[in-house]
């Protein structure tokens, strides 16, 4: 637990405080720490709520994959437990297409996305 023990000094002006420099130090690592907090917060939120609006019927493991950071792709085949270039052999990619497509680099045609959802044996309106 911090201690501090600041030290108060009137002017005719203003209080001033005044601490220690190890004191300050602490006091702004916890800023710091409680703004990084608020970030994660925000974007586990923001996460979250594009999953309800957008992927409500999916598996409650993808969907923690998702808020995790995981896009779709990745998540349903992690979830079926296949690796990128299983999963690239069975629906006839090349590993390098398809990591372009789980990265978000690529969007890929409904006609790959749907012979994906296929190989993953899911709704392909999970991936469309």
């Amino acid at each position: 637990m911090l201690t501090i023990a600041p030290k108060f000094i009137q002017t005719d002006e203003t209080e001033l405080v005044l601490l220690t420099r190890a004191e300050f130090d602490s006091l702004l690592a916890l800023a710091q720490d409680a703004e990084e907090d608020a970030a994660d917060r925000a974007l586990y939120d923001a996460r979250k709520a594009e999953m309800v609006q957008h992927h409500s019927h999916l598996p409650q493991d993808v969907c923690a994959m998702l808020l995790r950071g995981d896009r779709l792709i990745k998540a349903l085949r992690k979830w079926r437990g296949m690796t990128q270039v299983q999963l690239a052999h069975r629906a006839g990619l090349t590993q390098g297409y398809l990591s372009d497509l789980e990265s978000g680099r690529r969007s890929g045609t409904k006609e790959t996305l749907q012979l994906i959802a296929e190989k993953l044996d899911v709704d392909p309106s999970w991936l469309i």
